[in-house]
């Protein structure tokens, strides 16, 4: 694909960005990945560690005139989110994405496009390839399972680094350094599976789609409809006007820290009650269309007979639990900060719900930048847990990133950018989870900023970066590396 930026740089930085998103990189799938950087490393002559959590360390001596500059870690994640559109045909685990440059905008064709964080693994890449770039001792580390657990965060090893500047660029906004994020816990339902006979009746599907989804830390303000508590207000509407109905399965969303775009919900009802059951079905239609009109204009939920036949169903106590769960664990923004404008200081996002072979779970992807509140969620979902009779399990806790205010990175970046731009870039906090908590936690001593070019709906098959805001990031990056002395 030929990008013919003004600078030559920029096309090595894309090249690798063609060949990685070759790289099936899912979470959890990202041995390949991990090895291609790796052999990449080595290929360039340059030290590489590798270790079991196939995070991949990847060094470069300091240019000519910084042998005495304080080393800089640069971070990124190897991993991205798998999310496509339900008539795309696309197998994550063997089939590149598909890239396309619509005017100065890089999309995928239907699904994720990687750049977060695909573009700091090019970008790191590029820079570690580069001869004719002035910039101190870089120490690359390339984390892997950021998405799902930040496991590779969590096992790195703060003994392999030299350095205490770290900048992670897996920010999403030209013009902002970010220098703290919230922390985060998955928090997992489980409602163990009971089924009970019943006589086959018609089969129909409940279907919510065309949700914009989005961030789950990142979009949690933007109001928009989560498709899994939709259906939860759908079941329970049934339930009030008393239909006697058969629940079958259950399913939404596939990311935990994904607003999810779809839910699904195969029903056994009786055909005499179809007519009730549509005018429900189209009331809460109607209900949604107004409720989302600006946050989701495509919102879609229909009814529709399918050709199956069941003669086991959940059991009315496993059907009564899974509306309770949907209808009143704690979801969408908690509380927003008052110290920092229009920050969400914590949520929750329900993100999956699926249907197994032995239970029926629930995913949500907590985040708060102030522990005491994460805490506070977790134990009112554990009481609501306890109320309703169900399971629930922690995992995958990750700290918040407090600010060091006026750090001496921060400084430096503040100033760099000043003097490129002629105005002092923003100085944020975000919602959304960062790995630098967990670096900062390794590495005794360091300092952390986080920056990047404009990417846009992500975690969507809508997701797509800024080509020019990217070109312009990387000049940045240069700059701030070369005024690291």
């Amino acid at each position: 694909m030929e990008f013919n930026f003004k600078n030559p740089k920029l096309d090595l930085v894309f090249k690798y960005f063609e060949e990685i998103s070759k790289i099936p990189r899912g979470s959890g799938n990202e041995k390949e990945i991990s090895d291609y950087l790796a052999s990449e490393g080595k290929r360039l002559n340059l030290e590489v560690i590798q270790d079991n959590a196939l995070n991949v360390i990847i060094k470069k001596p300091a240019s000519p005139g910084y042998e005495n500059a304080p080393a800089v870690i640069l971070q990124g994640h190897m991993d991205m989110v798998c999310e496509k559109n339900k008539d795309i045909k696309h197998d994550f685990t063997k089939d590149p994405i598909k890239l396309q440059v619509k005017e100065n905008y890089l999309y995928a064709d239907g699904t994720t496009l990687g750049a977060d964080n695909g573009i700091a693994v090019a970008m790191g890449l590029a820079l570690l390839a580069s001869d004719d770039i002035k910039m101190p001792k870089l120490e690359v580390v390339f984390t892997a399972n950021e998405e799902v657990s930040m496991e590779g965060a969590m096992n790195l090893d703060g003994s392999h680094f030299e350095g205490r500047y770290i900048i992670n660029l897996d920010s999403e906004e030209e013009g902002r350094i970010t220098v703290s994020c919230a922390g985060g816990v998955t928090a997992i339902v489980d409602i163990p599976k009971e089924l009970k006979d019943i006589t086959p009746k018609q089969t129909y599907l409940i279907s919510i789609k065309g949700l914009k989804g989005g961030h789950s830390g990142i979009e949690i303000d933007k109001k928009r409809a989560n498709s899994n508590l939709l259906m939860g207000r759908v079941l329970n509407a049934l339930e009030k006007e008393k239909v006697n109905y058969d629940l079958i399965s259950i399913s939404g969303g596939l990311k935990n820290n994904a607003i999810p775009r779809e839910a699904e919900a195969t029903i056994n009802l009786d055909s005499n009650d179809e007519k009730q059951v549509v005018n429900i079905i189209n009331n809460m239609s109607e209900v949604f269309k107004n409720e989302f009109k600006t946050s989701d204009p495509q919102i879609s939920l229909e009814i529709n007979k399918i050709n199956e036949k069941h003669e086991r169903s959940l059991s009315e106590q496993v059907q009564s639990k899974i509306i309770k769960v949907l209808n009143l664990m704690p979801r969408n923004i908690q509380t927003m900060s008052a110290d920092i404008e229009n920050l969400v200081e914590s949520s929750t996002n329900l993100g999956v719900v699926v249907t197994e072979n032995d239970s029926i779970k629930f995913e949500f992807a907590t985040r708060s930048s102030v522990k005491t509140l994460k805490d506070d969620i977790n134990d009112r979902m554990q009481l609501l847990c306890d109320t309703i009779g169900v399971n629930l399990t922690l995992e995958d806790d990750y700290p918040e990133w407090e600010y060091a205010k006026d750090s001496k990175l921060e400084q430096i970046c503040v100033e760099t950018y000043e003097k490129i731009n002629g105005k002092k870039p923003e100085i944020v906090a975000i919602h959304a989870g960062l790995e630098c908590g967990l670096l900062l936690d390794a590495i005794e001593g360091a300092q952390a900023v986080s920056i990047g070019p404009d990417l846009f709906d992500v975690h969507t098959p809508d997701e797509h970066i800024d080509l020019l805001s990217t070109e312009r990031t990387w000049d940045y990056l240069v700059s701030i590396l070369g005024n690291i002395k």
